[in-house]
């Protein structure tokens, strides 16, 4: 690897190069970035997973510059063009779009006008056209008359040469750069209508005449745009003073006075401009609007699942799932406080069209799922925020008040349960259940923990994001990917109990290692100890080396195992303890953390030979063993009563739980069927810039209503306290 790229992404990210150079070595050895981030902190000079994140991904960038900056110069010195400049503008571009530029004249390429008019021999023409001493160019141009290359008049030499000059004009890299530069810094995206009606709900009004600042368009306005775009609702187009970019390459073109001259020069270059370069200028900053767009909704899509997968689990709860329809009936699905399925059942609550009955089988269903809630002593019941979720909530929220067993609710995301429920997954878990069936057990599961059962499905149908299936699906699953890396390794997971989907999200396992651990324990039993994970199939030493600090025992025989303390510092725990005095059954106590929190980790850290960062990282997990960091964020919004948007009026004070985030704002659940709509403006006094600086998926919000449309079904909402507007 070259240190030269090493030290660009030093500079670029303001780093050390050890701490650059050290993580990319791990990495290339097969490291992973959770593990670099909790345990080799000394190495990496204390860098968190974003840092180490950027580095790789810089790291990919450069080296994709440097290989294309090889092969591009390889091609042009295999058609002996490389002169001694190029070689050296080669050298220093920065950029790939720089190196495109630079090769665009050596380009293979379709035969164009300019080919045409080359070969048939009018090239000197055009170049004495561009020589301070041409005049006369129609006599001149009589000389190049060739009636054997279809070259039959005067007229016919001059738009020739028009064409080699237009397309000499375009491929010139130091032009398309700096008009690259004028049309971005006085471009404007304009949109005019086409099939606008097309647009049924009219989605895309607002761009049906949109004008906009290249420099200022919103991310979420350019992917809008390019939505409306692609379904032929719009067409789009970049606007910019071509007067002032034709007079830029006049001034460094045009060298000759003669009348004559100066108008032949200045149609070539006009149409070198307007045929050649102004398309692929404005092909190509569409498409960097596009990526710098489609970047910034990948980035909101992995903060919401961050957030989503990371939020409080309900332990200790019997939960009964609650998958709500009309026709078909709801399904229902008990679980225990360890989410083993305990039984199923489906009611009948809602009205159906022509029904004489609807009395009735609500009664009905009112009985028998007041028995379920008492029968299965269910503490909370988990409903799904699908097709008739609100009419399901108003029926729950019924039954709490007729049931003695004291029962809370909670509206569970069920984004994605189905394409889970359908899984061969799911059908492996509950071969005999209907699809809807194993979506209620799912949702119920959510709700005891997230993020156990949220890896079960494919992230991209989870749906917390905004123009999801526009963006690069690649990237995006990359993204993706990475989030539930962090948050699982985070939390750390029970090598006991965890699901394989579960474990092969684990730092240095594979889906084949995940199923080996889980066939290993069935066979030969519940693991102990941590280092029996060497004993399990194709899972090797860097493996284990990588997974085993974020695998939990609890019970095992090493209380070591049930803490975050890698075993290759188990030697370093026992010593501190030792040193502190402490035994085994006091930690966790108060006698103990006191004891912990005193320890002086610099001078503790020089005796015991260990570095300052990874003693620290020791003593906090002793000080709380088997700690759930998720067990510190706020806990689910519970409820045992429901609101109609009818019950709102404005000024209302409402708790609220964000079910997601977008560039302008943030849509919270009140407990009505329509989410409400917490404006950028509205989330606090002072400007916000990023929506995610002041809110996450899962958090529980206070909230006041500023205006309902029941109509349209709209609900308005602030964060700003009435006191503080």
């Amino acid at each position: 690897m070259s240190n030269l790229i090493l030290d660009k992404i030093a500079r670029q990210l303001n780093l050390k190069y050890k701490q650059v150079q050290a993580t990319a070595e791990m990495y290339d050895e097969g490291a992973t970035v959770p593990f670099m981030a909790r345990y080799r902190k000394e190495k990496t000079g204390n860098l968190d997973e974003v840092k180490i994140r950027e580095i790789l991904n810089s790291k990919q960038l450069l080296e994709k510059i440097e290989k294309r900056r090889a092969d591009v110069q390889a091609a042009i010195e295999k058609q002996e063009k490389l002169t001694p400049v190029l070689k050296k503008k080669l050298e220093e571009a920065s950029s790939l779009q720089t190196i495109e530029d630079l090769y665009l004249p050596f380009k293979k390429k379709r035969r164009t006008r300019a080919m045409v008019a080359r070969e048939a021999g009018i090239e000197p023409f055009a170049k004495w056209l561009m020589t301070v001493n041409a005049k006369a160019a129609k006599k001149y141009a009589e000389k190049f008359v060739n009636p054997s290359q279809d070259v039959l008049d005067v007229q016919q030499v001059i738009s020739g040469a028009c064409d080699i000059i237009a397309e000499e004009v375009s491929e010139n890299a130091l032009y398309r750069t700096r008009i690259r530069q004028i049309t971005k810094q006085l471009g404007k995206i304009t949109t005019k209508p086409k099939k606008t009606e097309e647009d049924e709900q009219q989605v895309f009004k607002n761009y049906y005449d949109f004008v906009m600042s290249y420099k200022k368009i919103a991310n979420h306005q350019v992917l809008a745009i390019n939505r409306a775009e692609r379904l032929g609702i719009i067409g789009v187009s970049i606007q910019v003073d071509e007067a002032q970019i034709l007079d830029y390459l006049s001034v460094r073109i045009i060298k000759n006075k003669t009348p004559e001259i100066i108008k032949i020069l200045q149609a070539a270059i006009a149409d070198g401009y307007k045929r050649l370069i102004k398309p692929a200028i404005e092909r190509e900053l569409r498409t960097e609007l596009t990526q710098r767009a489609s970047a910034h909704a990948i980035e909101i899509f992995g903060d919401n699942l961050y957030h989503l997968l990371m939020q409080s689990p309900l332990k200790g709860k019997c939960v009964l799932g609650f998958d709500p329809a009309y026709r078909t009936g709801c399904k229902l699905a008990v679980v225990d406080e360890t989410g083993r399925f305990k039984s199923k059942a489906i009611i009948y609550p809602h009205k159906q069209k022509n029904s004489q009955k609807d009395d009735v089988n609500w009664n009905k269903a009112m009985s028998q799922f007041v028995e379920i809630l008492e029968k299965n002593k269910v503490d909370v019941v988990a409903i799904g925020n699908g097709t008739a979720s609100r009419e399901s909530e108003s029926f729950v929220a019924e039954a709490v008040k007729q049931t003695e067993q004291p029962v809370v609710y909670a509206i569970v995301n069920e984004a994605g349960a189905s394409v889970y429920s359908a899984s061969k997954i799911a059908r492996d878990e509950f071969p005999d259940f209907h699809v809807e069936e194993r979506s209620a057990v799912s949702i119920a599961r959510r709700l005891q923990d997230p993020l156990a059962e949220l890896v079960k499905i494919d992230p991209q149908a989870i749906g917390v994001g905004q123009y999801q299936h526009d963006l690069p699906q690649k990237e995006l699953s990359n993204k993706l990917d990475a989030v539930i890396e962090t948050a699982v390794n985070q939390v750390g997971i029970d090598l006991n109990t965890a699901s394989p989907q579960l474990l092969q999200n684990i730092s240095g396992l594979s889906s084949t290692t995940a199923a080996n651990i889980v066939a290993y324990r069935n066979e030969v039993g519940m693991f102990t100890q941590r280092n029996e994970l060497k004993k399990v199939p194709r899972l090797g030493p860097k493996a284990y080396e990588q997974a085993a600090g974020f695998l939990r025992i609890i019970g095992g025989k090493n209380f070591l195992d049930n803490t975050d303390i890698h075993p290759e510092s188990y030697h370093v725990a026992k010593s501190l303890l030792e040193k502190c005095k402490i035994i085994i059954s006091d930690i966790g106590t108060s006698k103990a953390t006191v004891k912990l929190k005193g320890v002086d980790i610099q001078a503790v850290a020089g005796e015991l030979g260990v570095g300052t960062a990874t003693l620290a990282d020791i003593v906090t997990s002793l000080i709380k063993p088997g700690r759930d960091i998720r067990s510190d964020l706020p806990p689910i919004l519970l409820r045992s009563d429901v609101l109609k948007i009818s019950d709102l009026k404005v000024g209302i004070k409402l708790k609220g739980t964000v079910r997601n985030v977008i560039d302008f704002g943030a849509f919270v659940d009140i407990g009505v069927k329509q989410d409400g709509l917490v404006h950028l403006s509205q989330l606090r006094r002072e400007f916000v810039k990023n929506p995610n600086d002041v809110v996450a998926v899962g958090d529980i919000v206070d909230v006041w209503v500023l205006s309902v449309d029941e109509q349209r079904k709209r609900i308005q909402l602030t964060m700003i306290s009435p006191e503080k507007r």
